[in-house]
């Protein structure tokens, strides 16, 4: 569906509403981007709260961060750099997402990934979440950090930084950095009450099918999370930690070097809010269906 530049810019702005409000930002931090084609983005102002931005701040920049047109007192973020990045290696990303989610965050400071599989929609939906090594803001260091996992995630921590995610558009890469908060904070807790169980790697074998199934848009790197798993053993019980240990995987940055699934075309309704949670919300179903059989 064609959109507008004021569409668009509207669009950037409510989603800096919900990320200001929602805590994941804080000032003057954080930034975003969507692209419109491979010299044509827009990107949100350097030094506004993105939480008050109005759709004249928002930048229209060409495939190097110039402008592409006059914006008065507004610049691009320095940081667009990273966006541009996930651009040049993922053609199926049409927006990025940079915020800082306290706990996912602070995930992130500790260097923790967040690697382990305890949720089915976190599982269906965004796989894992690897660290990126710690590069300077606004520096080519964060961009070259990223490239490792650009092709098996569709969700990065940035070491002692923050978080980056990023979709099919502008509503599925915001739904990705919520999701990423909403897990770091089920593991964070899990952790108080006594440490987190995960779902054995039979399970999770049906879960990522289950992705395949609904064609969810994006990479996912657990395809080889168990090897007996995804030779046909779907009784497996043993936990994907208890896996990488016996089969000698890393499972360092969330099991990086894995086989991802292959992307799908995002939806052409996935900007449509109500769309996108019927789609969750179907998923879930066949989930507890599985789990109830």
């Amino acid at each position: 569906m064609f959109k507008s530049d004021y569409e668009i810019k509207k669009e950037l702005c409510e989603v800096g509403k919900k990320i200001y409000n929602d805590g994941f930002v804080a000032a003057n931090d954080g930034n975003f981007s969507v692209q419109i084609d491979k010299d044509t983005y827009f990107v949100t102002p350097t030094g506004v709260s993105k939480g008050f931005m109005t759709p004249d701040m928002i930048c229209k920049v060409d495939g190097k961060g110039n402008l592409k047109e006059a914006n008065g007192p507004w610049k691009p973020s320095s940081e667009f750099k990273m966006h541009l990045k996930v651009y040049e290696q993922r053609p199926d990303v049409k927006a990025v997402v940079h915020a800082h989610p306290p706990i996912a965050t602070s995930f992130a400071i500790a260097g923790i990934p967040l690697d382990k599989l305890i949720m089915p929609e976190a599982i269906i939906f965004l796989g894992a979440v690897p660290i990126a090594q710690y590069g300077t803001p606004s520096t080519m260091e964060i961009p070259e950090s990223l490239e490792p996992y650009l092709q098996d995630y569709d969700a990065v921590l940035l070491a002692n930084h923050g978080a980056l995610s990023f979709g099919c558009d502008l509503n599925t890469a915001f739904f990705r950095m919520e999701s990423t908060e909403f897990y770091a904070k089920l593991l964070f807790y899990a952790r108080m009450l006594g440490g987190e169980k995960e779902i054995p790697c039979g399970e999770v074998k049906k879960l990522v099918d289950l992705r395949k199934q609904f064609g969810v848009p994006g990479k996912h790197p657990m395809e080889k999370l168990c090897p007996g798993c995804y030779a046909g053993d779907d009784t497996c019980s043993m936990s994907p930690t208890e896996a990488n240990e016996k089969y000698g995987v890393e499972s360092s940055a969330a099991y990086h070097g894995f086989q991802p699934l292959p992307s799908q075309v995002c939806p052409t309704t996935a900007s449509n809010n109500k769309d996108l949670e019927s789609l969750v919300a179907e998923v879930t179903k066949k989930v507890l269906e599985q789990y109830n059989k």
